[in-house]
């Protein structure tokens, strides 16, 4: 399954199904209120990494930086918090139910969950900007080095 700025994709139905077998909920894009406003976090950040490059001031450099950052962190917590309550908030009349069994799919990395490997991790939006963080991480100690002399 894949994660868009606005959709799901991918064996959507197939993992909704199986879930469904130990009392997850249905996976739906209607879930996730975030796809609706979405589009609009991303366009503000590249907008004020645009404004950063025009303006070319350090402060508006660690600006960007500070607001990839806290979008970052703000993601990651928004997706353990959704994580968390779709592998904890079970249907308590599940076919299928495992005493003290949590089925929270992993934050980042591996999780074997039952006879499942689950795996979590970025794809090409999120590699851009990773990359984007590193290269404006990279550039700020370009500047503090070049200033400090």
């Amino acid at each position: 399954m894949k994660i868009w700025i606005n959709t799901l994709t991918g064996d959507v139905k197939i993992i909704s199904a199986l879930n469904h077998y130990i009392g997850m909920k249905t996976i739906e894009v209607d879930m996730f209120p975030e796809f609706g406003f979405m589009i609009y976090i991303v366009g503000a950040i590249i907008l004020i990494g645009l404004v950063a490059a025009l303006i070319g001031k350090r402060f508006m450099l660690i600006s960007f930086f500070a607001v990839l950052m806290m979008a970052g962190v703000g993601a990651l917590v928004d997706f353990y918090r959704w994580g968390y309550d779709y592998g904890h908030n079970l249907n308590p009349n599940a076919a299928i139910k495992i005493e003290g069994m949590s089925y929270q799919p992993p934050l980042i990395g591996t999780k074997v969950l039952l006879n499942f490997t689950a795996f979590s991790g970025p794809d090409i939006g999120g590699w851009i900007f990773i990359g984007v963080g590193l290269l404006v991480f990279g550039l700020l100690i370009y500047e503090w080095k070049v200033n400090r002399k």
